[in-house]
């Protein structure tokens, strides 16, 4: 995909692996905490826990606001000239990537299957590579009436808006997750401080 669409769209999976590892340590020390009794230690993760909380506000008021100017119209130019130098270079070591492309998203081209006869590096103008067929048998891209219309563009395009949505949706219900977290530790706080002074007395 980063071979046909860019880095931007590896940029994007990094930044959720990196939050998703951020919050799993987070919650390692919650669960430490609660098992060894150690209020000090769920105090610590309840405030790591508000304070993620309220950066994941501002970064998303923050995209709100600036949602015109932000890295995802940026990501889309990006995707949209990659792809297109892509194709129209087609050069040696990115020609596996291109047809794993086209067939997994069942696409030809970056804005269409016409593509190919402008591309520089695919010399055959009167074909398609075969990695555009419907149904891949050797030589099919001769002909140009059983391959994908649709450019891979608008493909990968599509599959990145419906993993946003998936992405969006657990964002939310991680944010309600977080505030009961909160909540939780800050009962389990109470308690263990509770137990603490009886002890003492």
């Amino acid at each position: 995909m980063g071979a046909f669409a860019g880095s931007s769209v590896s940029k994007i999976a990094i930044v959720l692996i990196s939050v998703g590892v951020a919050i799993a340590v987070v919650s390692l020390l919650g669960h430490v905490g609660a098992f060894m009794n150690n209020s000090s230690m769920v105090a610590c993760f309840i405030c790591i826990l508000i304070v993620i909380i309220i950066l994941e506000i501002l970064t998303g008021a923050v995209f709100y606001v600036f949602r015109s100017r932000t890295a995802i119209l940026q990501a889309n130019s990006a995707i949209n000239m990659k792809a297109r130098a892509v194709i129209n270079e087609y050069s040696v070591e990115k020609r596996h990537a291109i047809n794993r492309i086209q067939e997994k998203f069942s696409c030809c081209g970056a804005d269409s299957y016409t593509d190919w006869s402008r591309s520089v590096g695919w010399e055959n103008h009167e074909a398609v590579p075969d990695s555009c067929c419907v149904e891949k048998t050797e030589g099919c891209g001769q002909d140009k009436a059983k391959v994908h219309t649709k450019g891979c563009i608008w493909a990968i395009k599509l599959f990145l808006l419906k993993n946003f949505l998936w992405v969006g949706a657990v964002c939310i219900a991680l944010g309600v997750t977080e505030v009961f977290g909160v909540l939780v530790g800050v009962c389990l706080c109470l308690d263990i401080k509770g137990k603490s002074y009886e002890n003492l007395n």
